[in-house]
């Protein structure tokens, strides 16, 4: 998306959010929603909304509209929903990490508290991955050719796995080229060409593994990854240090116990849909769950707290 029209949904996002919302709690929802997500079209994260936002609108019998709003790692997107006046006509779906960790690594107009969180539908997947013809194929290769190929690239979507990889490159003495992406889609580009010979994937690596374009080398969540179970934690590599984060729907915090209710069913049910199934267990290859406001809060602070622990930990 370039600047001018991304610049342009915003404004239109601003006005919407300036709009009057007498009508906001009558007859919930009278009127489209909109999904923000907040990276780019082509990765995992659009792939489910698109699927997700059309059984939505069925269930709620309202359009669910997507404004893509990709920018540091969704916290671009996470800032405006944050300040949006909208209720839960205006709700931001994909992984919790702008929500839990960016505010713990860099300035935000937000934090964990500013939101409610509707419901969490999948476990994330993390991987560090590489391409399919890259020259190793697994994670000791890895450390053992950048030890031999310094500044090497590697292809990073978010504050917190750049803390991640530094602080394994510190601990294997090795040294790569950070080079920023806004979301899976541009991330793989960067690996399948070969310019970037290691990356951070959210999911979007599960539509390259299966024709060998792409090998996962590690797995960045607490245990191994569902649907690449020969692949290492990294705990199990000997790095003390893990993320688990959920795709969820998050509202601004002043949304109505009535519309966050609403909400909540909608999404309990679009997770047992037969769509929403085969998207996220066969092409992006995520596990399908279901967790309410209350298991979300009370995981997210623990996880806050984790975090602050690991950065507490890096400095």
């Amino acid at each position: 998306m370039g600047f001018s029209k991304m610049f342009f949904n915003m404004v239109l996002f601003l006005i919407a959010s300036m709009a009057s919302n007498t009508a906001l709690s009558q007859n919930f929802p009278n009127r489209p929603l909109t999904m923000m997500i907040g990276f780019n079209a082509g990765g995992s994260t659009d792939l489910q909304a698109r699927v997700l936002a059309p059984i939505l609108a069925e269930i709620l019998g309202q359009p669910v509209n997507i404004l893509h709003m990709p920018g540091a790692g969704g916290s671009v997107s996470a800032a405006m929903l944050a300040n949006s006046k909208e209720g839960g006509y205006v709700f931001q779906y994909g992984l919790s990490t702008p929500f839990v960790m960016s505010p713990l690594v860099t300035k935000t107009s937000y934090d964990a508290t500013s939101f409610r969180y509707v419901a969490g539908v999948t476990l994330d997947q993390l991987a560090f991955v590489t391409g399919g013809s890259s020259p190793f194929a697994d994670w000791e290769g890895f450390v053992a050719y950048a030890k031999q190929n310094p500044d090497l690239v590697y292809a990073t979507q978010n504050q917190f796995d750049r803390l991640i990889i530094n602080r394994i490159a510190k601990k294997e003495g090795i040294s790569l080229r950070i080079v920023p992406t806004t979301g899976g889609a541009g991330m793989a580009p960067l690996v399948l060409s070969g310019d970037a010979l290691l990356a951070f994937s959210g999911g979007t690596h599960s539509v390259y593994t299966e024709k060998g374009q792409m090998r996962v080398l590690a797995s960045l969540t607490s245990s191994r990854l569902a649907y690449y179970p020969s692949a290492p934690t990294l705990r199990e590599l000997g790095y003390d240090v893990s993320m688990n984060p959920i795709r969820v729907a998050a509202v601004p915090s002043n949304t109505s116990d009535e519309e966050v209710a609403i909400l909540a069913a909608a999404f309990e049910k679009a997770a047992q849909h037969p769509r929403f199934i085969a998207v996220t267990e066969k092409t992006i290859k995520m596990p399908v769950v279901f967790m309410d406001e209350p298991t979300l809060k009370d995981l997210f602070s623990r996880q806050v707290a984790k975090y602050q622990r690991l950065l507490n930990e890096a400095n």
